[in-house]
């Protein structure tokens, strides 16, 4: 099977969920975290670094669960576009394009 490379979109969306999961870790280690999600520190760490952009729906859902973090929060989180982007059927997108 081969792997498609990922969009711009999903590479960013990887490190907000990265970024979201490293504030939500806080002071805690990794390796506590990571063993307490039965995953294993180097794929916390990857994906803590937006290494892994698209990590496995499991392996997010058991490393929200010991974060205490809710899997509709993380989604809300990471797919928000970034601040002053434009979606791209907005007005303003067409505008330029035309």
């Amino acid at each position: 099977m081969v792997r498609l490379p990922l969009t711009p979109a999903e590479v960013e969306r990887g490190r907000r969920l990265g970024a979201l999961l490293r504030r939500a870790r806080g002071a805690r280690s990794m390796l506590e975290v990571a063993l307490a999600a039965r995953v294993s520190p180097e794929t916390l760490r990857k994906i803590e670094s937006g290494r892994v952009a698209t990590p496995a729906f499991s392996t997010v859902a058991a490393i929200a669960d010991v974060l205490g973090l809710s899997l509709d929060v993380v989604w809300a989180e990471i797919s928000e576009p970034e601040r002053g982007a434009e979606p791209a059927g907005s007005r303003r997108a067409r505008t330029r394009s035309a």
